[in-house]
């Protein structure tokens, strides 16, 4: 059993960790994740947005196709998850720094799509292994452009 003072004492020394961490979280809109029950690297995924301080909220699908389309992101640029945050889509796996981006200079686009799933990007780590890859902006007429590059030599 803790004593009080023993309590007391933690929680002077942990209240300012939580307190930072309770910080970067505001003013982050939660994400809200449809994916496949069975993908792991999806899980992966949404763990490096919560590490970034996002609030996730995952949904359970057997198609994020229906929810891809809604969202403006055309299939040739589909992966294995969709999100939605703040009135965007993202599609794949984006990473968080590039969604902290797009919430920041709020361009008028549907959202943001690493297409396929490269290793080296978040949720796909494969030990050293970096393949370089794109993080597109997709507007809202279904036309891509790179927003950012990601493991380029």
């Amino acid at each position: 059993m803790i004593k009080r003072r023993n309590f007391l004492a933690l929680a002077a020394v942990l209240g300012p960790l939580a307190s930072v961490s309770a910080r970067a979280a505001v003013g982050l809109p939660a994400v809200e994740v449809f994916k496949n029950p069975y993908c792991s690297c999806c899980e992966a995924w949404v763990s490096h947005l919560k590490a970034a301080g996002f609030a996730v909220k995952v949904n359970l699908v057997e198609d994020t196709a229906p929810v891809r389309r809604r969202a403006g992101i055309p299939e040739r640029l589909g992966s294995c998850h969709t999100a939605l945050v703040a009135g965007y889509a993202l599609e794949g796996h984006v990473p968080a720094a590039d969604v902290k981006r797009l919430l920041a200079e709020r361009p008028d686009a549907a959202g943001l799509a690493v297409p396929g799933m490269p290793v080296g990007a978040p949720g796909m780590e494969a030990g050293a292994r970096k393949d370089p890859f794109d993080v597109l902006l997709v507007d809202r007429r279904g036309q891509a452009t790179v927003f950012a590059s990601h493991n380029k030599a």
